[in-house]
């Protein structure tokens, strides 16, 4: 690649268009989470000045249930001085700063995050364009890596600051670049593996490395006199090992503590989650995910060493819950169990830092499962987030699949909703356990472009129980959470109804589809005749009311406005919440 192409994708019509669209989710979101308060011109119209008044936004919208904001791109205007200026993104966070609370500490930052999802968008407008009947058709990784928009509410959501431009072309899933991992032998004094029941870690290996490879890595131990059974293997994101572990871990590999053994021979894609990838070679071993040092999206995406050691015993808990219980059972709900684990301590930093810093975070990995053995005759996969996925003439993954399955939309809604939201509830209602139920970290099993059941993944860093008096065994104690009262249910209406179905209610109305009254309806259906099949909870129901008449908009830019890098506590993941005023209830009406 020569030097100018690295940049081929930065045209000036590609950046004019991408900034138009991250202005329209900017305009929408920040009008959502009331940062700012668009004025109506009247017709569907509205403006939004810049702090200092001078610059003006004039833009159509629909406004929606959940206070949800629909703007049109197309129709974004933005005026100074009497004059039509063009659209530019960086401008528009620089003229707003004070209503959006951006420090100067942060803004130059959030602007740099920024850039990088404009360049990210750019370079996805050169790809193919894919329509969302296209992809609705699909095979799992086609559909994986050819989401646009990335996290639905966060405006800055492919920041990926580390990356320069050369890694991106080779890692960013939009990309769909096959990776060859890095292994290093890491010295039993300072790493361990843990596995899940019935897993054993030479033969896990093997199985994952093949019997050649393995042999391969233990003649590189040999060659330098080093004994292959001190040492245990670990998979390092390529980014990893070139950017952090050579440098800042340079005392480990002076002394030997950890020795690289080259690629492994598997070709894997970047999925979504950017630090999490699937094996293309064998889709039916394991995914692997690795620590990756860069922040994207409010966290620097480290994997932490302490936090791996319990991973496979919370995902074993958490499989056996489902197992035997009769209502998640109904519903076709599975994990994809996070099934080994390794984490490299680095002694040093760990005296130099707390649990929670990011040198402690930079060498562990984990294997989960792959969903592909699972599927049955005529059954394929797609990421949850597909559903909210537009294409560029405007349709939805979810009206094409609808259009395919030659169900009534409410019908096909409704077997959606079984499959995904009515696990959601009874683990909260006879649990107390929650989930991070987000697109991207749900499969959806598909038929005929029916939902068949869900796949919940992303377990042992996720869950929570709520519950002070659960009885936890001590390996899966870690997962229990104080939250105030009054906020437990916003597991369900932030994270379920504010975050996904907002955006999936709104696309399916636009397209019309389906009304949000009749999409809200569903939703209500749903809730009540999970309520009415389980009586036993009645008291649960009345405690915690799905269908009350309002909650509390908890907003997801205001905290990383507030602190890019690390936008929540988390030893306090609770306290950190942003909480302005209350959003109604768009099922509490039937």
């Amino acid at each position: 690649m020569t030097l100018s192409d690295a940049v081929a994708h930065l045209s000036p019509h590609r950046w004019a268009r991408a900034n138009r669209l991250l202005i329209r989710k900017a305009l929408a979101e920040f009008a959502h989470e009331r940062l700012i308060t668009p004025e109506a011109t009247g017709d569907g119209e509205y403006v939004v000045r810049s702090d200092d008044g001078q610059t003006r936004y004039t833009f159509r919208a629909t406004r929606r249930a959940l206070d949800h904001w629909q703007v049109d791109a197309e129709s974004i205007t933005r005026h100074r001085d009497g004059a039509e200026q063009p659209l530019a993104a960086l401008d528009f966070f620089i003229e707003l700063r004070k209503s959006l609370g951006l420090s100067d500490a942060i803004l130059p930052v959030y602007l740099e995050e920024i850039s990088s999802t404009l360049s990210g968008t750019c370079y996805k407008l050169t790809k193919p364009q894919l329509t969302a009947a296209e992809l609705a058709r699909g095979d799992f990784q086609t559909i994986e890596t050819g989401m646009t928009e990335g996290h639905p509410c966060f405006v800055a959501n492919n920041g990926r600051l580390g990356f320069g431009i050369h890694e991106y072309l080779s890692y960013a899933p939009e990309t769909a670049s096959p990776i060859r991992l890095v292994w290093l032998a890491a010295h039993r004094s300072r790493a361990a593996f843990t596995a899940g029941v019935g897993i054993e870690y030479e033969s896990f290996l093997r199985e994952e490395l093949g019997a050649e490879t393995v042999e391969r890595f233990h003649g590189v131990l040999r060659e330098q006199d080093l004994d292959p059974a001190d040492y245990l293997l670990i998979p390092v994101h390529p980014w990893q090992w070139w950017n952090k572990l050579t440098v800042t871990f340079a005392a480990e590999v002076a002394r030997k503590h950890l020795v690289c053994l080259g690629e492994g021979d598997d070709e894997y894609l970047a999925q979504q989650s950017i630090r999490t990838f699937f094996n293309t070679t064998s889709p039916q071993k394991h995914y692997v995910k690795t620590a990756l040092s860069v922040i994207n999206m409010g966290f620097m995406r480290g994997l932490s060493a302490a936090y791996m050691e319990a991973t496979p015993a919370i995902n074993d808990w958490l499989a056996q819950l489902i197992e035997g219980d009769p209502v998640l059972k109904s519903t076709g709900l599975s994990i994809i169990r996070e099934r080994a684990a390794v984490g490299y301590r680095h002694l040093e930093y760990e005296r130099a830092t707390d649990r929670y810093s990011p040198y402690r975070k930079m060498l562990a990995a984990l294997w989960r499962e792959s969903p592909v053995p699972s599927l049955q005759e005529g059954e394929s996969l797609a990421t949850m987030a597909s559903l909210v996925h537009v294409d560029h003439e405007g349709a939805s993954v979810a009206g094409a699949l609808i259009e395919q399955s030659g169900l009534a939309p409410t019908e096909w809604l409704r077997r959606y909703l079984q499959a995904y939201f009515t696990p959601l509830l009874h683990s909260f209602y006879a649990y107390d356990l929650v989930f991070m139920p987000h697109g991207e970290n749900v499969i959806l099993v598909l038929k005929d472009g029916a939902v068949q059941r869900a796949i919940y993944k992303d377990i042992a860093e996720e869950i929570a129980v709520m519950d002070p008096e659960a009885v936890l065994p001590p390996t899966v104690e870690r997962l229990r959470v104080e939250v105030p009262e009054e906020t437990k249910l916003l597991s369900i209406f932030t994270d379920v109804f504010d975050c996904f179905f907002r955006f999936l209610a709104a696309n399916l109305a636009t397209e019309g589809i389906l009304e949000e009254d009749d999409f809200w309806r569903t939703v209500a259906e749903v809730t009540r005749a999970y309520q009415e099949a389980t009586p036993e909870l009645a008291d649960k129901f009345e405690q915690y009311d799905m269908f009350a008449p309002e909650f509390a908009l908890s907003c997801l830019n205001r905290l990383q406005l507030r602190n890019n890098q690390q936008m929540v506590d988390l030893a306090d993941p609770s306290g950190a919440l942003q909480l302005v005023g209350e959003l109604k209830n768009p099922i509490a009406k039937f």
